[in-house]
């Protein structure tokens, strides 16, 4: 029978698998809908604008607003997939670094990712306050603020998730040897 720092670790294991689960089908399914909207006004608009000389001012908008979105919550999938840019030049020369560099790669993302996390409710509720809206569209700029709350909750959740793997990979390692 496991002890109860044990079994805390198997459920805390669990509890990241599920969240996994459910991230990952949010962030897939977002992403595809939100590309899938951008292509098809991008499409619409060059259409129109090439073929009968009309311009929708609303596509161009439509197009930054998803580029927006996009580029933030790819942030937590590159995380998931561990395919961040890396300078992985120290660790060639110095193999011996690669645990503790990754580690202080991890804890750089924890903190970059609590940092957006807090200013980006700061400035969705001063977005908010203010009632502003996009010009053409007219969203409130609220709703494309949150996106940044909610990448620095997604990165922090991705980042746990593979500083756990790392570490029962290191645990892993020792009891094979």
């Amino acid at each position: 029978r496991p002890n109860p720092a044990k079994r805390g670790v198997i459920m805390f294991g669990k509890i990241l698998d599920f969240l996994d689960k459910v991230l990952t089908v949010f962030e897939e399914w977002f992403l595809y809908l939100l590309v899938m909207v951008g292509l098809i006004s991008l499409f619409v608009g060059v259409i129109l604008r090439y073929e009968f000389s009309y311009t929708l001012a609303w596509s161009d908008e439509i197009i930054r607003d998803v580029i927006i979105y996009t580029t933030f919550l790819g942030c937590s999938l590159a995380i998931k997939n561990k395919s961040m840019i890396t300078i992985d030049a120290l660790v060639q020369l110095v193999p011996r670094l690669k645990t503790p560099l990754t580690w202080v790669s991890h804890f750089s993302v924890i903190l970059f990712s609590i940092i957006i996390f807090y200013y980006g409710i700061i400035l969705s509720l001063q977005k908010a306050q203010t009632f502003q809206k996009s010009i053409i569209l007219e969203v409130p700029f609220v709703v494309l603020y949150l996106i940044l709350p909610v990448m620095g909750f997604l990165m922090f959740i991705r980042t746990v998730q593979n500083m756990y793997k790392d570490f029962s990979e290191i645990k892993r390692q020792k009891q094979a040897a």
